[in-house]
């Protein structure tokens, strides 16, 4: 099993460089991003520094999205970093969230997203790509490799993780629902004649290592608030009991009644005291290092290649030590 780091891109921008650097010094492989530039920084121009004060780690977003930049200069950034420093970036992508709603837009449609996917890869990868109508290349890419990985929780988007992404990234570490979600994928690879087993399965959700649950709860409530966002899209589109998403999932969400994203992924979130402890529990890694060891076992059981540590609270390094301590090394050959 892989493991990832996931960060807010704060300011100041050196600090987020030195906790990735810290995050390759214990043993991670991928360092993440939220991508929401009005309310954070630009996180692109991070990633630069990030890959030149590291060796090996792989970056990018989680996730992008196709509306807040035009697909070809998405293209070319990724391409750009990856001929300065090697292949070492991979592309988390979704309908958008924050980054849509804050700026006053609506989510992309699954039909532009999927569309984007194809071109996005195609265009990082030096091939020939319809852009609105137009036909573009990036003439100076030379042996680019650019790994799309499609962000998705609904039926529809599910599918089309399966039928086009290189990977698939599920925003909660539930093993009942991982199970759920990831047959999803792979059933729909197959069904599109694609190698089920080929698609990278990455699980991201906060990690918070130490023996007071109740306060670990209250640094990672606001999670289930932000994948109750999604969750709350999901019942709008399909019901609250059409059987197509589990309740599991949604019944959790009836005493939400708004959200305001200038608290968004952050501890002590105003608008995420609906989240139960069960629901935090269930969506989050807590406790001692054993718990986390137990709970991602069984996550490796259910096909994950990749956990990512949303690093969302007032004990990010000591998170990243601990799991480069005791974790990692557990989970890890």
């Amino acid at each position: 099993m892989d493991f990832g780091l996931v960060l807010q891109t704060d300011p100041p921008a050196s600090a987020v460089v030195g906790l990735m650097r810290r995050a390759e010094r214990n043993g991670f492989r991928y360092g993440w991003t939220f991508d929401s530039t009005v309310l954070w920084q630009e996180p692109f121009v991070i990633y630069s520094r990030i890959l030149e004060h590291t060796e090996h780690l792989v970056v990018g977003p989680m996730v992008t999205n196709p509306g807040t930049r035009t697909w070809e200069v998405t293209a070319s950034t990724f391409a750009t970093l990856n001929e300065m420093y090697g292949n070492r970036t991979v592309c988390g992508i979704g309908r958008g969230d924050s980054a849509m709603r804050v700026a006053g837009r609506k989510p992309n449609t699954l039909a532009r997203l999927g569309e984007a996917i194809g071109v996005i890869r195609d265009l990082a990868e030096g091939r020939e790509a319809d852009v609105g109508g137009q036909r573009l290349r990036l003439p100076w890419v030379r042996g680019g490799r650019l790994p799309v990985w499609m962000a998705a929780y609904g039926p529809k988007a599910l599918e089309m993780a399966g039928q086009k992404a290189d990977g698939f990234i599920l925003q909660l570490a539930d093993p009942f629902l991982t199970e759920w979600m990831v047959k999803a994928v792979r059933t729909a690879a197959s069904d599109a004649g694609r190698d089920p087993d080929s698609l990278t399965i990455c699980v991201a959700a906060p990690a918070y290592v130490g023996d007071n649950l109740t306060h670990a709860r209250d640094q990672c409530r606001w999670f289930g608030g932000m994948v109750g966002n999604h969750v709350a899209d999901l019942v709008a589109r399909y019901g609250e009991h059409s059987g197509l998403v589990p309740e599991a999932l949604t019944e959790y969400i009836k005493q939400r009644q708004g959200y305001d994203y200038s608290h968004h992924g952050r501890a002590g979130n105003p608008d995420t005291a609906f989240v139960p402890d069960e629901i935090v529990d269930r969506f989050c890694l807590l406790g001692p290092a054993e718990a986390h060891i137990e709970k991602l076992k069984a996550l490796r059981a259910l096909g994950v290649d990749q956990f990512a540590v949303y690093a969302m609270h007032d004990a990010r390094e000591e998170a990243i030590d601990a799991y480069g301590a005791e974790i990692i090394p557990a989970l890890t050959p």
